[in-house]
């Protein structure tokens, strides 16, 4: 870090494994993490692990008001929005899961005068659906009654070098008072899924249960289920791989298929190795069982390069404004 260079202060809501953390790290941005809150305990674990040199964090639900973020980003959670889910919404006062999102509104207004200068939502494609979009608009609504302008788009892995078809909404909000651009996003060539996968038959990755071969249904070389095999891409990386729909099938070429592993599951969400093996050591798992810890936290993640793209254009416009103002 250069003296005198400038720090971007993020606080992260519902921040699960620091994929916002890792984004801004990975553009050698200097940033400072003034508060993380994760109520999976597992997933602070993990947090702690593969950001082992900083601040260690318990599990909170609540956060200090007198805080000062440059950028907020929450990934609030998805389940009552999405289709996989039972759709139970996000209205206020409702008690789902997904109603939390109005925690955040709640913890900008009393932050006072001080207001982050970007908030970032991430969320599921079916945010947007008729049954949801009222709870999307009056989000959008409660942000321009505290002085941002606001801007969505649905972002997809595979346009930003991860070999995965996963939708998300990506709503960034301005105080400044413009709206981001989403067309002029630095995207990136996306490999073949081959080139991340590991070379393994392990026993524990083979699908043997009835109900998941049934639902691959190979009939004289057509495909005829919902489970699909894993060609050039997978689609989303979830929670669970052993269940359907999931992210697919690697074909073994003898009649067998495999599952995803958990480095796999995660490397599918730009991260590294490095981190994967950080948070494998605080999170063992049994012996010959897929890591359910693991694929969990993968599966709640916000892949790390689409976030990388849109930080990079959020820096390069506050210098811009920065050096038209001065």
């Amino acid at each position: 870090m250069k003296e005198g260079e400038d720090i971007i202060q993020i606080l992260e809501l519902f921040g699960g494994i620091g994929a916002p953390r890792k984004a801004l790290i990975n553009l050698g941005i200097p940033i400072r993490s003034i508060d993380y809150v994760e109520i999976d305990e597992k997933a602070v674990r993990s947090y702690n692990a593969i950001f082992n040199k900083d601040l260690k964090y318990k599990t909170q639900s609540v956060v200090g008001w007198n805080l000062k973020p440059d950028i907020l980003i929450h990934g609030s959670p998805c389940q009552d929005f999405s289709i996989a889910g039972k759709q139970k919404g996000a209205d206020l006062g409702k008690r789902t899961r997904s109603s939390l999102m109005w925690e955040t509104i709640n913890i900008i207004k009393q932050m006072g005068v001080w207001k982050p200068k970007f908030v970032i939502w991430e969320n599921v494609k079916n945010v947007l659906s008729k049954h949801m979009r009222h709870n999307f608009n009056k989000y959008l609504d409660e942000m321009n009654n505290m002085g941002y302008t606001s801007n969505f788009e649905i972002l997809n892995a595979i346009d930003f070098g991860l070999p995965q078809k996963r939708e998300r909404v990506f709503t960034v909000s301005c105080l400044s008072g413009t709206f981001f651009n989403f067309n002029i996003l630095e995207k990136q060539k996306t490999p073949n899924i081959s080139e991340l996968l590991e070379d393994t038959e392990e026993e524990k990755y083979i699908v043997t249960q009835p109900s998941m071969l049934k639902k691959i249904n190979i009939k004289d070389g057509v495909f005829g289920g919902r489970v699909e095999i894993i060609k050039d891409f997978c689609k989303t990386i979830t929670t669970k791989q052993m269940r359907c729909p999931n992210s697919g099938v690697i074909d073994l070429g003898d009649g067998r298929y495999r599952y995803l592993t958990e480095l796999e599951c995660w490397r599918l969400q730009g991260y590294s190795d490095e981190d994967f093996y950080n948070a494998l050591s605080v999170h063992p798992g049994r012996k010959g069982k897929l890591n359910g810890a693991l694929y969990k936290q993968a599966g709640n993640s916000i892949p790390i390069p689409i976030l990388e793209s849109i930080f990079k254009e959020l820096i390069q416009s506050e210098i811009h404004l920065k050096t038209k103002c001065g």
